[in-house]
Order: structure tokens, then sequence, then C-alpha cells
């Protein structure tokens, strides 16, 4: 990896390891010397390529939240039916006890207190929010799904069930949490099979 890593310009390795570092450590944790020693770069080519910390960290921010964007597309925009498109979002591949890395800096404070930095985070889980509303809008008109679901309020509990598995597993050193509720979401959602 840190070969990899070095191959970059220096503003994505910048990029990259205060990606690293605001999962990890938050912002305030993320000082520009820790960036710099991560990235393999000096002070002056930092501030050659970013105006400051803030600068820096909404590149990263940015990134991240383009990132998860692109994921929660490639699932959700992808082939089959609507329940197995939203089961695709929910089992995708992830760092579960890592926890995601754009829902992290919600609970971030500075992050959070800052309307620049809060934007990237706001837009994108707004977005995929919304993207899992049309899915369970086409289930739903399609009859796939049952008729009794508000989309807009399966969305939101997809994404809650999502990030609040996280927090679960984290709290509990063990993926089994987030596995759990994914599963028991998914049980709610199934499509009904008519009665023989």
């Amino acid at each position: 990896m840190y070969s990899a890593v070095m191959s970059m310009s220096t503003s994505e390795r910048l990029i990259e390891a205060t990606r690293e570092l605001l999962w990890e450590r938050g912002y305030v944790g993320t000082s520009p010397k820790a960036v710099q020693q991560a990235a393999g770069a000096g002070q002056g080519s930092m501030y050659h390529h970013f105006a400051g910390k803030q600068d820096l960290a909404l590149a990263a921010i940015r990134r991240s939240a383009e990132e998860l964007g692109a994921a929660a597309e490639a699932v959700l925009g992808g082939g089959g039916s609507a329940y197995a498109r939203v089961e695709a979002y929910l089992r995708r591949e992830r760092d579960v006890l890592r926890g995601c890395p754009v829902g992290r800096l919600t609970m971030d404070p500075e992050v959070i207190a800052d309307p620049e930095l809060r934007a990237p985070v706001e837009e994108v889980l707004g977005r995929v929010r919304g993207r899992i509303a049309e899915v369970v809008r086409e289930g739903v008109d399609s009859g796939e799904l049952s008729g009794s679901l508000d989309p807009v309020e399966i969305a939101a509990t997809v994404l809650a069930t999502v990030q609040g598995g996280y927090v679960l597993a984290r709290a509990t050193g063990s993926p089994a949490p987030f596995d759990t509720a994914v599963r028991g979401l998914l049980a709610l959602l199934a499509p009904r099979t008519a009665p023989a």
C-alpha cells in the first residue's frame, strides 16, 4: 500500500492521508503535521496545494462523499428487483468496525459546526436516501413491495439501520449487531407471497 500511495501526486497523497486521519481521529485529531507525515509530504507542499487544514479537509470530505455515493449507486442502480437492490445496498462489503467514513463525520462537532465542511456530508446522505426512496417507490409501484410502505420513510429507515448498525458494532467490537439489524430490516421489507 505504501508504494501505491507514494506513486500518487503530492496533492492526492495529502487528500488520501487526510481522509484516513479524519476517519480515525476526527477533525481536531487530524493535525497538519500528522497529515504531512502520513502523506510523506513537507509543510511547503501541503500549503502549496491547499490554503490550510480546512481546505484540505474539505477536499478529503468531498472525496469520501463521492466514493460513498458511487458505492451506493453501484448497487442501487444495478439490475434486479427493488428488494434485491436494497438488500445489495444493505449487505455490500463494508468495514463495519471502522464505521462509515462519512457517517462518522456527523459526530464530529467541528465538521457539523462548519457549514462548508458539513455540506458534502449532508448532500451525499440526502442523495443516497433519495436514491433508496426511488428504488422502494419502484417496488411499491410494481406491487413487489407492500403498498403500505412510504418510500421516504423506508429510505430513512434503511440509512438509519446502516449508520446505527455501525455504532452498535463499534460499541461491542463485533459486526454481529450490524448484521442482525440488516437481517431484521430485510425481514420487515421482504415481499409477501400470497397465501396458498
